[in-house]
């Protein structure tokens, strides 16, 4: 009976630690999941990170012991010691300024998000089946093709332009005409009520002119 007990226990620990073990793999494959995942969504600032390291190395490169030295030749032969100190403190300090200053273009400049931007133009580029532009090698041919464009579309413009000016020019022409009209009308009228008016005077003279002088005097 004990020695069914124990086998019992024995068979439930070893089930427990299989669980436990399953669970460990899962989290840690997990974690490579999300660890793969992150380092395929940041592959371009991945990317950049290296560029820079590799210009800070190839710049603490440059800036050896020997050409630090050169510049403070009496210092460097009379104390070389101190020389190589300042030269170590020079490094480090130039190191962390960079170091900073990238941190910093990366951070206010928001790279990570203008690079997911620029993976998601990538990405909408492929189904594209024209092909993007590129330079030619000469100048001359690629400043030409800019200017171009930019004078078709300048050139579409004027005709806009033009169009609606032509188009407020014809209402202005059309009001003119209305306005000319309407004088000619206003000067027949006038001189219609002039021609009337001369011919009643002329009545009224022909009249006159009839009646004898007494009559005229009477009338007057």
């Amino acid at each position: 009976m004990e020695e069914s007990e124990k086998s019992c226990e024995s068979v439930s620990a070893k089930t427990n630690a299989d669980k436990v073990d399953d669970v460990s793999t899962s989290q840690a494959s997990t974690r490579r999941d999300t660890s793969v995942k992150s380092s395929q969504s940041k592959p371009r600032l991945k990317l950049f990170s290296k560029v820079m390291e590799k210009s800070l190395q190839w710049l603490l490169d440059n800036a050896s012991f020997d050409r630090f030295s050169h510049y403070f030749q009496p210092l460097s032969k009379q104390n070389p010691q101190l020389t190589e100190a300042m030269h170590k403190q020079f490094i480090s300090q130039l190191q962390t300024l960079v170091q900073k200053e990238i941190a910093t273009v990366i951070e206010e400049g928001e790279l990570q998000v203008k690079f997911e931007e620029l993976d998601k133009l990538e990405e909408l580029a492929k189904d594209t089946p024209q092909a993007a532009w590129r330079p030619s090698g000469v100048p001359e041919q690629d400043v030409c093709s800019g200017l171009v464009s930019y004078y078709k579309k300048q050139e579409e413009y004027m005709r806009i332009q033009l169009k609606k000016l032509q188009k407020e020019n014809a209402g202005l022409a059309q009001k003119v005409q209305t306005c000319r009209e309407n004088i000619t009308n206003t000067e027949q009228r006038i001189a219609a009520g002039v021609e009337e008016w001369r011919a009643s005077l002329e009545n009224l003279e022909a009249f006159v002119s009839t009646l004898s002088p007494s009559e005229h005097f009477e009338s007057l």
